[in-house]
């Protein structure tokens, strides 16, 4: 097609003068063509074709990019200077562009803080409503807290040892900046003279100041006594000042001799007493609920809810293996074996009758626990050296108490990487995961914690909100805090996130959650004249869920916007004001604009396979025949999360696909419990079943493979290439050529990852990360070897006039008919070309690639490796980023696994995939609590017909579509 083709078609859904237009000229960005475009403004755009047929290069590395760049180039001389350069993408000219938002799907970050509640500043709201009408409660005894009187605060410290010497402070301020100028002067006006600062008792004096830029605990010292009956009156003389200089709040403090040590108080307010349990408590504040502040955080995990403990399953991997072959993994060293320690374990186990030489999973409980926790009493060690011999009683301490105390002690940075590769992150044993410290998560509001709250989904948590019952000034305080939480909150559940908890930290989530959050935040905001671009923001919804996405981007629309989205769900596509096909391969097959128009329009449109599925001249052909399970994996009692009991059975030697609203329990039941289980049968490395009562039929499998959507590697040198080894037997092919044989180069010549052939001012990288300070960090080319990553002496190698920096930006469609001759690195290729990557670049970073493309990427390397026939394959939505003809491509790749007998389980919602499976399990009915079951099971036939399962009416529909009756 002609760059001129490109722009044949003209939108039809939106006229007017051309300021209401974003033209594009001549866009050549990687592989665009010269594409010249017309967008509608104020409009749903939607881009489609293949994958890598330049829809992402022109929305995100063209029109994002140049947003950007123009923003920073409208800021001062001054503020540039901090900023850097951006490069320009490779276009004519760019008329008509908004301000430009991108929505990716990158992951919330990996925080340990953040969660959904603190990413969509619900958690803001919550804390204020509740520190301005919850209720205080007793953790000790429950009851709600009642006024404290002077008096008794001052029973309270005549209880104190007599003759004791005190402190009586007023608090004046906690954690906050400021040279406190003035109030140090009043209160030297007043009579004070001294002042508690950052714990530190002080002299004030004319012209005291703080340090601005320092937060600062401030207390004025009212009284300096000793506690004696016969002081009580000067004692509420002194409670009371206290109490009036501190807005209601004082502090005693026993003195100390040593001024290091820290101070034992207690705090007093006027407000907050329990008499049951004698003691106070603080006013509420919004930082009392923040576990990112030390006033509201737990003092045990400092608010990250979770602490390290040592995973028994991590000290013995194998537990297959007796003691004395090393079973134990931190002892598997040669000098822990012969060593000391070992001896100690030795006697311990001969005085226990624990077996030496018996399997780990052989022994009993108690042996077990004897060894790793240790034992009491003391073992008699036979000891010899060069001034004699004898023995002494040891003390066996156990493996894992052992693990805590050298990781705690050890100064040494290598040894405590060694301990740490042991633990492993567990509930907080004092706040049980909430974070929170205790009287903040016993203040209650309508007779719930805000714990409690946190832990509900999203669904439940906007109905109780809607419904709480508050009356009196307490309704008024909480009427607009109301208002902003049910409506973000609803954009949340507009979005197909209802399952969600607001607890739920922000590393968990996968790149279609972290984008759709981002999403319902913008909404809220309510921008106008604002460009913003999504990629694939369906990823990861059921059909049903992907309809209210749909209303979504329509509202944003409305709100003055144009929305830009890069997408292959049906339901988006035929909902576009505009669509735009891209095509018509991949790669340098791809970049040309092959149809434009409304849906309609691009369904007429002859050379668009977008076209053509949407109007059904092109679909996917269903299955001949359906495959008959060989067997039947069957998890029994099945409870985490939302499901409660469930008994499931997964067939054996077919393709099975799990489907399910948002939250209904997929990932639950094959992530949490069938993977974890199936692996720890099949290595023995755990006792016991994980969330359930057990598996059966695990005999039928002798390996279980998850491709998952993680990065292949977090650095720009880690690349589809190296992942594969594909690059190895490159690096080989060039130094087996006779020019580097007269130069003495190995394989190693070959690589950027060491001294030698790479470019040693980027160190092999072919790009300088330049620090951006307010704005994410840019990479930039190497002057030096422009992007090239080798020194020149080893580009001057060339295999059939390539170098080796030219194979690495070849697409793999490009390096195997350079390598057609070499059949190991063909066979790795062809892998990669199967599951519909032949488009991507040999050495294109890992860190640039897509969740789908990465585990396409893992797909295609398990597929190289031989097969048992007996292997259990998961999948994740393996079909995300994928076109139309992507996932024909995808289907016969897994269609040809189930063929050599292995066993495909495979969490979609793609209901073209669903079609194509033997099997299908549908949990629900609905997301979070009301989900957790099977709905229905069988052929997919049999689910379509099935009442109340939302896959099956989404199966009916689609079959419906393509002329299928369902």
């Amino acid at each position: 097609m002609t760059p001129d083709a490109s722009s044949a078609a003209s939108p039809s859904t939106a006229s007017g003068a051309p300021k209401d237009w974003l033209v594009v000229h001549g866009a050549a960005q990687h592989n665009l063509r010269n594409v010249h475009l017309r967008l509608p403004k104020n409009r749903l755009v939607v881009f489609s074709g293949p994958s890598g047929s330049g829809k992402s290069s022109l929305a995100f590395d063209t029109l994002y990019a140049e947003g950007q760049r123009r923003y920073v180039e409208s800021l001062s001389a001054y503020a540039r200077q901090f900023l850097g350069q951006l490069d320009k993408p490779v276009y004519d000219k760019i008329s008509g562009l908004s301000p430009t938002i991108a929505i990716e799907q990158k992951s919330a970050g990996s925080n340990p803080r953040s969660t959904v509640g603190t990413v969509t500043e619900i958690h803001d709201y919550l804390r204020v409503l509740w520190a301005r009408v919850g209720v205080q409660h007793c953790p000790g005894c429950g009851a709600s807290i009642g006024a404290q009187e002077p008096a008794q605060i001052v029973q309270e410290i005549l209880r104190l040892p007599e003759g004791c010497r005190i402190y009586v402070f007023a608090p004046l301020c906690r954690q906050k900046k400021g040279t406190f100028a003035s109030e140090f002067a009043t209160a030297l006006g007043d009579g004070l003279v001294r002042a508690r600062v950052g714990g530190e008792v002080v002299e004030i004096t004319a012209g005291l100041v703080l340090d601005k830029n320092k937060k600062h605990d401030i207390d004025w010292v009212v009284d300096r006594a000793t506690v004696r009956a016969d002081e009580a009156r000067r004692l509420t003389d002194s409670v009371e000042q206290a109490l009036k200089r501190g807005q209601g709040k004082c502090i005693v403090a026993l003195a100390s001799a040593d001024p290091t040590a820290p101070w034992q108080e207690k705090s007093f307010s006027e407000a907050r007493f329990c008499d049951a349990c004698n003691r106070s408590f603080g006013e509420l504040s919004p930082l009392s609920f923040s576990f990112n502040s030390p006033v509201g955080a737990c003092e045990a995990c400092k608010g990250l809810g979770f602490a390290m403990q040592v995973d028994p399953a991590l000290v013995v991997p194998d537990a297959t293996l007796p003691l004395r072959a090393g079973a134990i993994a931190p002892w598997k060293g040669v000098a822990d074996l012969g060593g000391m320690t070992f001896k100690i374990l030795d006697s311990m186990c001969q005085a226990n009758g624990i077996p030496f030489d018996l399997p780990w999973h052989e022994l009993t409980e108690e042996h077990r626990d004897k060894v790793l926790y240790g034992s009491e009493g003391r073992y008699q060690i036979s000891w010899q050296g060069q001034h004699g011999q004898g023995t002494w009683g040891a003390r066996f301490e156990g493996v894992i108490p052992q693990l805590q105390r050298r990781w705690k002690e050890t100064q040494s940075d290598q040894q405590r990487d060694f301990y740490q590769g042991f633990f492993v992150q567990a509930d907080c044993p004092d706040c049980h995961g909430v974070r929170l410290r205790q009287d903040s998560r016993a203040v209650r509001v309508a007779g719930v914690t805000l714990p409690e709250l946190g832990g509900w989904p999203i669904s439940r948590t906007r109905a109780f909100l809607a419904d709480m019952p508050l009356q009196g000034a307490a309704a008024q305080i909480a009427s607009e805090l109301k208002k902003e939480l049910l409506a973000r909150l609803g954009f949340l559940e507009q979005v197909g996130l209802a399952y969600l908890t607001l607890d739920r930290g922000s590393a968990t989530l996968s790149g279609g959650e972290a984008q759709r959050i981002r999403l319902a935040s913008q909404v809220g905001s309510e921008l106008t004249g604002v460009l913003y671009i999504l990629d694939e923001p369906s990823i990861g919804l059921h059909s049903r869920d992907s309809r209210r996405l749909v209303e979504t981007l329509l509202r944003l629309r409305d709100l003055g916007n144009t929305v830009l989205v890069v997408e292959h769900d049906e339901d988006t596509l035929l909902a576009a004001d505009h669509l735009v096909d891209f095509g018509p391969g991949a790669g340098r097959l791809g970049g040309h604009v092959i149809a434009q128009g409304t849906p309609q329009e691009v369904m007429a449109h002859a050379e668009s396979r977008t076209g053509g599925y949407l109007s059904g001249r092109l679909r996917l052909e269903l299955p001949a025949r359906r495959r008959k399970p060989k067997g039947w994996l069957a998890v029994r009692d099945a409870r985490s999360h939302n499901l409660r009991g469930l008994d499931a059975r997964i067939p054996v030697g077919v393709f099975t696909a799990v489907t399910g609203v948002s939250g209904a329990g997929k990932s639950t039941l094959i992530h949490d419990i069938v993977l974890p289980n199936v692996r720890s049968a099949l290595t023995k490395s755990r006792s016991g079943w994980l969330h359930c009562a057990g598996l059966d039929g695990l005999e039928q499998f002798d390996k279980v493979i998850e491709v998952d959507q993680q990065p292949i590697g977090r650095t720009p040198r880690s690349n589809p290439a190296t992942y594969t080894k594909a690059w190895d037997t490159v690096r080989q092919v060039f130094a087996d050529l006779p020019e580097s044989k007269t130069m003495g180069y190995g394989p190693g010549r070959f690589s950027f990852n060491v001294k030698g052939g790479r470019c040693e001012h980027c160190s092999g990288d072919g790009v300088l990360q330049v620090e951006m300070h307010f704005l994410a960090d840019v990479y930039v080319p190497c002057e030096v070897c422009r992007g090239r990553r080798f020194n020149a002496a080893t580009l001057a190698v060339t295999y059939k006039g390539n170098s080796i920096a030219d194979v690495l930006e070849m697409t793999i469609d490009e390096a195997a008919d350079l390598f057609a001759a070499h059949p190991a690195i063909l066979k790795v290729l062809g892998t990669l070309r199967q599951v519909g990557l032949g488009y991507m670049s040999l050495g294109q970073s890992a860190t640039t690639l897509s969740g789908g493309e990465a585990q396409r990427v893992k797909l295609s390397r398990e597929l190289a490796r031989p097969g048992t026939g007996k292997t259990l394959y998961v999948f994740d939505e393996p079909t995300t980023g994928l076109h139309f003809d992507d996932v024909a491509k995808l289907l016969g790749v897994l269609q040809r696994l189930v063929d050599r007998g292995n066993s495909v389980l495979v969490i979609e919602h793609n209901l073209d995939v669903v079609l194509a499976s033997d099997w299908v399990i549908d949990l629900g009915p609905e997301g979070g609590g009301g989900g957790g079951q099977i709905v229905a099971e069988g052929t997919p036939e049999a689910v379509a017909t099935a009442e109340g399962s939302h896959t099956g009416r989404a199966l009916r529909d689609h079959l419906s579509r393509m002329g299928t009756p369902g």
